[in-house]
C-alpha cells in the first residue's frame, strides 16, 4: 500500500463505523492530507462544510480525547506541510479548479503506487461474462465511456446507465447469463438507486468493483473492492478527471488479464480501415 499521508490517513479511518457527517469529514481530510495536521477544528469544519462540534465528535469517534489530540497524532503519522491559502496563490477561480484536479490526479498516482487492487479488479472484470457496467446520473458518462472501450476487447459488455424498475431485471439477466462481477461508477450526489442496486447485485452473487469519489461514499458498504478517485468541487458542477483516468487504468488492467485483447483490437482496426470509419 502507498505510504503517502493520504494513505496513512485512510488507514486510520478504516474499521470505524462513521456517520454520514463523519464520512464527509474523513473524505475531506484524505483529500487535503498535507494540510490537515495544521488546520484548526474550525478550519476543518469550514472545509468539510460541517459544524465545529461535528469535527470534535469525529475525533472522539476515532478514539481521541478531542480534535487537538487527533491533530497531534496526525503530525506524527501523516506529516504534511502548510499549504498557502487560495487567496495567496494569485490564481482565479478557473485556474484553482484546474489546480484542484491536478492535486486529485497526484493523489490518484500515489494510490496506484500499490497496483494490487487495480490488478485484482482487472482479473475480476476480465473473467466476468457478461460484464455489467453501472453508472447513473452524474456517473453515467463515466460508465458509458468505460463500456465503449471495454466492448472492443471484452466479448460481452452490458451498460446499465438507466435507472427505474428495469435495473434489477437487467442485473438478474446478467447473472443468469453467467456474470460474476459488476463494475460501478459512483459519483456525488450518490443516487439511492445505485446504493440499492449494488446491494441487490451482491445478494445475487456478483462481486462488485466500484470507482467512487471517496472510500467513505455510501456505496462502500456494498462494494467488494472500492478504488477511490476524488472529484473536483470548485465549480458549480463537479469535475471528474481522476475517476475518468482511473476507469482507463482499470481498462488497461482488464486488457492485461484478457489473453485475446490485442487480437481483438487489431481486428477492430482492420475492420475500421476497411470501412473508412475514421477521417484521419
Amino acid at each position: 500500500m502507498s505510504d503517502s499521508p493520504a494513505a496513512r490517513l485512510q488507514a486510520l479511518f478504516e474499521g470505524h463505523r462513521l456517520t454520514p457527517t463523519q464520512r464527509r469529514i474523513a473524505h475531506w481530510m484524505v483529500r487535503r492530507a498535507a494540510e490537515v495536521p495544521y488546520l484548526s477544528s474550525v478550519e476543518m469544519a469550514e472545509l468539510a462544510g460541517v459544524s465545529q462540534p461535528s469535527v470534535t465528535r469525529f475525533a472522539v469517534a476515532l478514539g481521541f480525547d478531542g480534535y487537538p489530540a487527533l491533530r497531534r497524532h496526525l503530525r506524527e503519522v501523516a506529516p504534511g506541510e502548510p499549504v498557502a491559502g487560495e487567496a495567496e496563490t494569485g490564481l482565479n477561480e478557473y485556474q484553482q479548479a484546474v489546480q484542484a484536479e491536478i492535486e486529485n490526479l497526484h493523489h490518484l498516482s500515489g494510490l496506484l503506487a500499490d497496483p494490487a487492487p487495480v490488478e485484482r479488479a482487472g482479473r475480476l472484470l476480465a473473467a466476468s461474462r457478461p460484464l455489467p457496467v453501472l453508472g447513473l446520473r452524474a456517473a453515467s458518462s463515466q460508465a458509458r465511456g468505460f463500456a465503449y472501450f471495454a466492448a472492443k476487447v471484452h466479448p460481452d459488455v452490458r451498460l446499465l446507465d438507466e435507472g427505474g424498475t428495469m435495473l434489477t431485471d437487467r442485473i438478474d439477466a446478467a447473472v443468469r447469463a453467467g456474470a460474476g462481477a459488476l463494475i460501478c461508477f459512483a459519483l456525488p450526489r450518490h443516487p439511492r438507486e445505485v446504493v440499492d442496486a449494488l446491494a441487490y447485485a451482491r445478494e445475487a452473487g456478483l462481486t462488485v468493483v466500484t470507482v467512487a469519489d471517496s472510500a467513505f461514499a455510501p456505496v462502500a458498504r456494498h462494494s467488494d473492492l472500492l478504488i477511490p478517485a476524488a472529484v473536483g468541487t470548485g465549480l458549480a458542477f463537479d469535475t471528474a478527471c481522476a475517476p475518468m483516468l482511473l476507469g482507463r487504468v482499470l481498462l488497461e488492467a482488464m486488457c492485461d488479464a484478457l489473453p485475446d485483447a490485442q487480437a481483438r483490437l487489431e481486428d477492430f482496426d482492420a475492420a475500421a480501415a476497411a470501412r473508412s470509419l475514421f477521417a484521419e
